[in-house]
């Protein structure tokens, strides 16, 4: 599979490691950044991968930046986008079960690269469940419809 990722400069290292992981589990991965250390704004690498994400580029996407939210709210802000901050193995595989979540979103400064690999892992291994669950995905693709205007 191909696995869209991005990190700002605080997940630049833990993007690097779990590109490694993500090829050892046998995934492809398109890097959106950034290269370094060097300061970037997380919601430009955010709106990147949740672009490859939602439309249809890549199935699925993580992000990483120091705690992870920034990067989860400014990825939201896409249509189509669902991410999901996990920091630990329960909330990666419910964010996949219950929510469809499409992007994952990691806190660099929150956990260490052992937990990520198994959030990311936990989260890739774990198919949607459908069921009660899709129609409650449906009521958030509508409220996605309702704010671009495209009333439902």
């Amino acid at each position: 599979m191909l696995i869209a990722i991005g990190a700002d400069h605080a997940g630049y290292h833990l993007k690097e490691e779990l590109k490694l992981f993500l090829a050892d589990l046998g995934h492809d991965r398109k890097d959106f950044g950034t290269d370094s250390t060097e300061p970037v704004d997380y919601p430009d690498v955010a709106e990147q991968v949740a672009r490859a994400v939602a439309g249809g580029q890549c199935p699925l996407g993580i992000l990483i930046c120091g705690t992870g939210i920034g990067s989860a709210i400014a990825a939201t802000k896409v249509a189509g986008c669902r991410a999901a901050l996990c920091h630990d193995t329960f909330s990666a595989r419910h964010a996949r079960l219950h929510n469809d979540a499409n992007v994952l979103a990691l806190g660099s400064r929150v956990i260490g690269p052992g937990l990520a690999k198994d959030v990311v892992a936990a989260w890739l291994d774990t198919p949607f469940e459908g069921g009660r669950h899709a129609r409650r995905v449906e009521k958030i693709r509508a409220i996605e419809e309702r704010e671009r205007g495209g009333r439902r």
